[in-house]
């Protein structure tokens, strides 16, 4: 084989594996801090000026100690992301986090993040989650568990995962950590039955085998977001 061709396999392979590892790039520099506010649209943002950067840069006043209030939600929850766009020193460090907030029996109702592995701990009480499994064969399998107070537990990235409280009289908050400074949320049912424009009533029918009518009535709630 012509040393040519040796070359031009070999790219190919590197291009190949360096797509198959991609996620967040990685650092090349101490840091990157985010120029939210720049024309230039890249893949995350471009970096700040170094020399006018500061500590506050890396720095937010977030009051994640804060209880934050889960009454003005239909699923009883409430997401306080702390990622690239609201502290922008995590543009290219590849990680962001969560504080989430349970009212009883409240849930954060099944999402992916597809850019991004997440690790949940609890602290305060008590949470049911779990994550299901891609399609296969054998279906699509669930792996759940209930958590206490200073329980772990990890979602792989892209899984469709939630966590319940399923407690009636007490509320339960947590700590999530992303591997993604913009992990991205999706959020099931929201996706499905709320986008805009609608998908169309036929393919959800079909998809989910029941009658239009069905679909035409959920589809016509309100589809809000838990992310504030």
């Amino acid at each position: 084989m012509a040393p040519s061709t040796y070359f031009l396999l070999a790219s190919l392979l590197a291009l190949a594996t360096s797509q198959a590892i991609a996620s967040d790039p990685s650092p090349l520099q101490d840091f990157c801090v985010a120029d939210i506010h720049s024309p230039v649209k890249v893949n995350g943002f471009v970096c700040k000026d170094p020399m006018a950067v500061n500590a506050d840069d890396f720095f937010k006043a977030a009051n994640l100690d804060k209880p934050r209030d889960t009454v003005k939600s239909k699923v009883g929850s409430n997401v306080t992301l702390i990622n690239v766009m609201q502290l922008p020193g995590l543009n290219t460090l590849g990680i962001s986090l969560a504080r989430i907030d349970y009212a009883p029996l409240g849930q954060n109702p099944p999402h992916t993040h597809p850019r991004a592995t997440e690790i949940l701990t609890v602290l305060e009480g008590t949470l049911y989650v779990g994550f299901v499994t891609s399609n296969t064969d054998n279906g699509n399998k669930l792996f759940a568990k209930v958590l206490n107070k200073g329980d772990v537990f990890v979602f792989p990235q892209g899984l469709i995962h939630f966590q319940f409280n399923p407690v009636h009289d007490k509320p339960a908050v947590a700590i999530a950590a992303l591997s993604s400074q913009n992990p991205g949320a999706i959020t099931i049912a929201n996706a499905v039955f709320g986008s805009k424009p609608p998908i169309s009533d036929d393919v959800l029918a079909k998809a989910f085998q029941v009658q239009k009518g069905t679909i035409d009535w959920l589809q016509a709630q309100f589809w809000e977001n838990n992310h504030y």
